[in-house]
């Protein structure tokens, strides 16, 4: 999973539209990541078709959809934390030379 995919699963945990998930990603990386509407809205619209989020709200008035996490998209992203977590792990035993002794 892409770091992009992971952190719009994160926003979607609370109902949230498209400007609102760009900047929970912004503010909650400390500016480190900002994604452009393009990059944003092709993650949303591949998260839709997996299932992993859906919209919500005004189907009539595309400027005020918001968008969730699903079951599946919690399941997912609870696994990439497992996943990032068990990485982690590995690389701070490696980096403290605890790998080699």
């Amino acid at each position: 999973m892409t770091e992009t995919t992971f952190l719009v699963l994160l926003a979607a945990y609370r109902p949230n539209h498209g400007y609102g998930i760009m900047q929970f990603i912004e503010k909650e990386t400390n500016g480190r990541v900002v994604l452009g509407a393009g990059t944003l809205y092709g993650a949303i619209n591949a998260l839709i078709k997996k299932k992993w989020i859906t919209p919500i709200g005004n189907e009539a008035d595309s400027r005020k959809k918001e968008y969730v996490i699903t079951d599946t998209g919690k399941q997912k992203a609870q696994e990439e934390l497992k996943r990032m977590g068990e990485i982690c792990e590995l690389a701070s035993t490696i980096i403290k030379g605890e790998r080699n002794k």
